[in-house]
């Protein structure tokens, strides 16, 4: 592989002084880069530090306002993606791009069908016999007649890649390529990655998860407000250098919370004999004490979203009692949950947290309608003053609150979705998966929030599959297995090794 100091061989792709604005935003200022054949490139920064953006450059998508691009040492303008394609660059992006109602041969090919040549069946049956190789080549194992809606989302993510390698894609740009898979599929994503790049093919590699990076990078390049911010060779690449180029700032306490939590009354939330499927082994039970956070481990399908959801009355409850500050509750509804002080911070923010074409101003005033209200209509200024003080509040990053939060970065949808609740001042807050697809600097930001409201006496219970997150961040944790709490550990004997022990059905102790 050829290196920045290697003058043997030309960069596959150069970019110089790239710039980038859009109303009220210089998105990407003088950003330049470097990828070399057969290397894998890592971008990372913090949200609306321009990578989607440089990305999108890139790949034809927007056309830069300054600066050149060069393909193998060649001077190019894309005015199309079909213009990148040629050039054999192609992007992946997270929101996978394919159409579900087709099957995986036509997904490979789309906008590329024969169209001459003999009888449709003949020429289905070649697209059929072409598609095989790429699909053998990524451990795509099943027939190319299959269609894309059966398939989970890893088997979605290698259809899109064998599509890239199937016109003959020099450079692989991936966009947060893991922020849907397994961590079984992440482990074949990578195998794949490190195939294509042993037969030359480069890749621009996007990622919050800095662990990911540290495994897969040969390279990291930092931006940082829109500019370069450094890099990173291979043998420096560690999470520590990494958070400080892209916070600009030293982070030796990325996981802030006070002195921990002394249990000196009575549980503001018990939760006695919880079912809501018959599949569950054991009925669940737990308690949650004013101002701690308490995190809720378990590996994909042991339970910890349904039991969110059935605290919330999403789910329903088959058997149990929920008894807050000593009053049992009867929660058919949400809306329940919520009059009585309970809320759910949910898993996906976009699908069940945000109307993404509404403005900030209304997401933010929605759970409020009720105590806006005058006369049947909403109290304008007071929703706007409601929303402006949001915003300060927790430091959302925006122009105006009119704008809709589609535009917003990651991290501020987050505070957004947060913000929105607490300006209800709940008893208990239910956090499902709070930090993911969120940068390195808005975690730290999230982390705050959370002791700030645990300090004032709000019992959080939070769901993370980040070990890191669940040790930094909780007094004591719950871990799951099959339906049921498999076990407690308290902060004195968290590790990793003693929540997987439980998550995977054993002894927290060996």
């Amino acid at each position: 592989m050829a290196t920045p100091d290697d003058p043997s061989r030309l960069p596959i792709l150069e970019a110089h002084g790239i710039c980038k604005a859009f109303p009220g935003v210089q998105a990407l200022d003088r950003v330049s880069l470097r990828l070399f054949p057969g290397e894998v490139l890592a971008i990372i920064g913090e949200n609306g530090a321009g990578k989607s953006t440089l990305m999108k450059i890139l790949a034809g998508v927007l056309a830069p306002d300054a600066g050149e691009i060069r393909v193998a040492g060649r001077q190019v303008v894309f005015r199309s993606v079909l213009d990148a394609t040629r050039m054999g660059i192609a992007l992946i992006h997270q929101e996978l791009d394919l159409a579900p109602n087709l099957d995986v041969a036509a997904n490979i090919f789309l906008g590329r069908e024969p169209v001459a040549g003999g009888p449709l069946r003949l020429i289905r049956r070649s697209i059929y016999e072409q598609a095989l190789p790429y699909m053998q080549r990524l451990g795509l194992h099943c027939s190319p007649r299959t269609p894309v809606w059966q398939l989970a989302p890893g088997p979605q993510q290698l259809v899109e890649i064998a599509r890239a390698l199937s016109v003959q894609a020099r450079v692989l740009i991936m966009d947060e390529p893991t922020s849907s898979l397994t961590a079984q599929e992440t482990a074949r994503l990578f195998a794949v990655i490190r195939d294509v790049k042993s037969s030359g093919v480069s890749v621009l590699y996007i990622s919050h998860r800095l662990s990911e990076v540290q495994q897969i990078a040969d390279r990291v390049l930092v931006l940082r407000d829109g500019r370069n911010a450094g890099e990173l060779q291979r043998e420096a690449i560690e999470h520590e250098a990494m958070v400080r180029l892209m916070v600009g700032r030293e982070v030796r306490q990325f996981y802030q919370r006070r002195a921990g939590t002394v249990h000196n009354g009575p549980p503001v939330l018990r939760v006695e004999g919880l079912r809501w499927s018959r599949r569950q082994k054991q009925p669940i039970h737990f308690e949650l004490y004013a101002g701690e956070i308490v995190g809720l481990a378990g590996l994909v399908g042991s339970g910890r979203t349904e039991l969110a959801q059935t605290l919330f009355g999403v789910r329903p409850a088959l058997a149990g009692r929920i008894v807050l500050d000593g009053r049992p509750l009867t929660i058919h509804s949400p809306a329940q949950a919520i009059a009585q002080g309970i809320v759910l911070i949910p898993e996906d923010r976009r699908s069940e947290g945000l109307l993404l074409d509404a403005s900030v101003r209304h997401n933010l005033s929605l759970p409020l309608l009720d105590l806006l209200r005058r006369f049947g209509l909403v109290a304008r200024a007071q929703e706007r003053r409601l929303a402006e003080s949001a915003v300060q509040q927790f430091h959302i990053r925006l122009r105006t609150v009119r704008q809709p939060v589609r535009l917003l970065s990651g991290g501020n949808q987050q505070k957004i979705v947060l913000a929105k609740w607490l300006a209800r001042s709940p008893r208990v807050l239910l956090l499902d998966e709070p930090t993911r697809g969120i940068d390195v600097g808005a975690k730290a930001e999230m982390y705050a929030i959370m002791d700030r409201l645990a300090a004032s006496g709000v019992a959080i219970l939070m769901i993370s599959s980040d070990l890191e997150e669940i040790l930094g961040m909780s007094d004591r944790v719950l871990v799951m297995h099959e339906g049921t709490i498999a076990g407690e550990i308290p902060k004195a004997r968290l590790s990793e090794e003693a929540v997987m022990r439980l998550a995977t059905g054993g002894n927290a102790r060996p």
